[in-house]
C-alpha cells in the first residue's frame, strides 16, 4: 500500500525550480515548468504535478531539448499568433504569445495560437482556464507520440492528443475539461506501474494486439482510444489539427524523432480562443444565464460537472497548505538533486 508525504505549497515549486535548474533548465523556462507543476499539484492532478518532474529530466538527458532558448512571437495583422519554441518547453512560449492571443480575439472576435517546435508534456487546462480568466472561451489540443491504436487496429499511430476547452463563468470556477482521447493518459498507466496496480479493462492492448491489464505489458504495446470508434476520429482531428494545419508534426512523426529516447515528445500544439461577447452580438450577459440554466439543470440532477473534484481539491490544499504525493516519488524527486 502506497504511503503518502506531505509538502508545503512553497516547496513544490522551490523543488521544482532546483530540480529542473539542476538538470539544465535556465531560469526562464525552470519558472514557467514550475508554475505549471504546482498548478497541478494543487488540483491533486497526480500524473501531470511533480511526478513530471521525471519527464522533464529525461528530456534533457535525452539530449534533444534546449532548456535556455527564447521563444520568438512572429508579427502578423490576422487572428493567428504563430510562436517558434525553437526546440524549447512549450510552456515558455505560450506564456510569451498569450497575451498576444487574448488581445487579437478581443480585436477579431475569434483567434488561433499555433505554438511550433516545442517539446510538451504539461496538462492543457492551465492554459485555457487563463483564457476563461480574461472572459475569452479556450480550447487547446496537442499530438503526442503514437503509443494509441485506431478503433480496430493493434499498434500505435496515434497520439494520446489531449483536448481542453474552458468556459467563463460570471461567478465561481469556470467550465473547464481535459482529456486525453486516449482511455488513458500515458501518465496515469505510469503511476499504475509505479503502484504495481493492474489497469481496468479496454485501456491497453499488448505487443500481440491481446487486452491486457499490465501497465508494463501496455506501455510495451498500445493504448487504446475511450469510446472506440467515436474517439478514435475525435484522435485524428487533433492530429490533423495540431499537426499538419499548423505545418508540424504527426505524432507519428514526433515518435520518429524521438529515436526511441525517453522524454516529452516534439511536435506542436493550437490554442483557439473566442470572445463571447462578438459571437453573441453583444448578448454575453443575456447568454450567460443561458449557460447558467444548463449547468444547474445539470447538478440539479445529481451529476457532476467536469473539474467539479479539481476545484474541491484546489481549495482544500489551499486552506491546509500543503498537498500529498506519494513517498516513493519523493525520495526519486529528492535523489534528482544529488
Amino acid at each position: 500500500m502506497s504511503t503518502f508525504v506531505q509538502i508545503n505549497l512553497d516547496e513544490i515549486r522551490s523543488l521544482s525550480t532546483q530540480v529542473l535548474t539542476g538538470a539544465g533548465y535556465g531560469p526562464a523556462h525552470a519558472d514557467a515548468i514550475a508554475e505549471m507543476l504546482y498548478t497541478c499539484q494543487l488540483d491533486d492532478c497526480q500524473s501531470h504535478g511533480l511526478f513530471r518532474l521525471l519527464m522533464c529530466v529525461q528530456t534533457m538527458k535525452a539530449g534533444k531539448i534546449d532548456g535556455q532558448v527564447r521563444p520568438i512571437v512572429e508579427p502578423s495583422d490576422n487572428a493567428i499568433v504563430r510562436v517558434d519554441a525553437r526546440g524549447g518547453m512549450s510552456l515558455l512560449a505560450v506564456d510569451a504569445a498569450l497575451p498576444v492571443l487574448i488581445e487579437k480575439a478581443r480585436r477579431h472576435g475569434i483567434a488561433a495560437m499555433a505554438v511550433n517546435r516545442c517539446f510538451q508534456f504539461s496538462a492543457l487546462w492551465p492554459e485555457v482556464e487563463r483564457l476563461s480568466a480574461a472572459g475569452l472561451v479556450g480550447m487547446a489540443m496537442v499530438p503526442s507520440h503514437s503509443w494509441v491504436a485506431p478503433a480496430g487496429g493493434k499498434r500505435g499511430t496515434l497520439g494520446t492528443n489531449p483536448l481542453a476547452f474552458s468556459w467563463p463563468r460570471q461567478s465561481g470556477n469556470p467550465f473547464t475539461f481535459d482529456f486525453a482521447t486516449s482511455a488513458f493518459a500515458r501518465g496515469e498507466i505510469e503511476l499504475y506501474k509505479r503502484a504495481s496496480k493492474p489497469l481496468p479493462n479496454g485501456v491497453a492492448v499488448d505487443s500481440d494486439g491481446n487486452p491486457t491489464n499490465d501497465p508494463q505489458a501496455a506501455l510495451d504495446g498500445a493504448m487504446l482510444t475511450f469510446g472506440g470508434y467515436k474517439g478514435s476520429a475525435l484522435s485524428i482531428m487533433i492530429e490533423l489539427l495540431a499537426g499538419p494545419l499548423i505545418d508540424d508534426m504527426t505524432s507519428l512523426e514526433s515518435l520518429e524523432f524521438a529515436e526511441g529516447r525517453s522524454g516529452a515528445p516534439y511536435h506542436g500544439q493550437i490554442i483557439l480562443a473566442f470572445d463571447p461577447s462578438q459571437f453573441s452580438g453583444g448578448l454575453a450577459e443575456q447568454n450567460d444565464t443561458r449557460a447558467e440554466r444548463l449547468f444547474a439543470d445539470i447538478l440539479d440532477q445529481g451529476a457532476r460537472l467536469p473539474s467539479q473534484r479539481r476545484f474541491e481539491a484546489r481549495a482544500r490544499n489551499r486552506a491546509r497548505g500543503y498537498v500529498e504525493i506519494p513517498s516513493e516519488l519523493y525520495r526519486d524527486l529528492l535523489a534528482l538533486l544529488d
